[in-house]
């Protein structure tokens, strides 16, 4: 199992500097991808934020988890990928994923046939990223098109997947999925199965599994747990993310974490990698100098 830096943490900073110099850190420290996720209504542009990142940040995989797809028409996302690409080169993993209904509904855009969404979208997505051109007519979506740029090789994506559906179209049609709240026993007995059976049926190579989860070695294990569960309290009320919690037999965000000593939390990340996840794309969690040192020691010592 590869490890990450998930950064996601800095959005609300709303400052591109602290995300190149987390990033910057992290390849400086050997971890092998850094991940930005993009808040519906937050304002900061992921894919912006990367591909100023990408130009002084090297030799490290940059990848969203993930970019909403209802805001967003297909062709605007792959043209903002092409775009990056080019800036940066090819080091770049695209998460997508459909956000929620309530992020939505704040944006006034309805959360309508999520599934057939994702399906169409994927399929005007995907030719447009690694042939430059697609034509295709859906139900929902549509796109005649053909981009400037002649791509040299194919743009991975991966796919937030959670429920069975979902699961089917990503191993059909993406790379992967990309995954935050879902704990080991999920991934091994609901994620990774459904994934691959999806993946072997349309002779896709075996799928990422990419996860995010937060992680702090502590001399105060409750505490942190407390805070975890207080601060992301509303990832245990959404619906889709509300039946992993299930799935794992958990009620809090705190109670997923990996949270408590070195021994502890080394335990819990060699659970993690046994699930089948491939990259586990860490979110530091820590309140003070000493958890935030122990934390990435821990993690670093884990680098294959």
């Amino acid at each position: 199992m590869k490890i990450g830096i998930n950064g996601t943490g800095l959005v609300q900073t709303a400052s591109i500097d602290a995300i190149e110099k987390h990033a910057q850190q992290a390849a400086t420290d050997g971890f092998s991808s850094y991940w930005l996720a993009e808040h519906p209504t937050g304002g900061l542009d992921a894919m912006t934020v990367l591909t100023v990142v990408g130009r002084s940040v090297k030799d490290i995989e940059l990848g969203t988890a993930i970019i909403p797809t209802f805001p967003r028409h297909p062709m605007v996302l792959a043209g903002q990928t092409h775009t990056l690409l080019n800036a940066i080169g090819n080091r770049f993993t695209l998460g997508i994923g459909l956000s929620h209904q309530t992020m939505m509904a704040q944006l006034g855009i309805p959360f309508e046939r999520p599934m057939r969404h994702l399906k169409e979208y994927l399929s005007i997505l995907i030719p447009l990223l690694n042939e430059g051109k697609v034509q295709f007519t859906g139900e929902l979506l549509s796109c005649d098109a053909q981009t400037f740029f002649k791509p040299e090789k194919n743009t991975p994506v991966v796919v937030a997947a959670l429920g069975p559906q979902a699961l089917k179209i990503a191993g059909t049609l993406a790379d992967g999925t990309t995954l935050a709240w879902v704990g080991p026993r999920t991934v091994r007995e609901h994620i990774k199965p459904r994934l691959s059976e999806a993946a072997d049926a349309a002779e896709r190579p075996q799928p990422r599994i990419i996860a995010t989860l937060p992680v702090c070695v502590t001399e105060d294990e409750d505490r942190i747990r407390g805070l975890i569960s207080k601060n992301l309290k509303m990832y245990s009320q959404l619906p889709s993310y509300k039946a992993m919690f299930e799935r794992e037999g958990v009620t809090e965000a705190g109670e997923l974490a990996l949270v408590g000593s070195a021994a502890k939390v080394q335990d819990l990340l060699a659970s993690v990698a046994e699930s089948g996840v491939t990259d586990f794309a860490a979110s530091e969690f820590t309140t003070n100098a000493e958890e935030q040192a122990n934390t990435r020691e821990l993690l670093k010592k884990n680098l294959s």
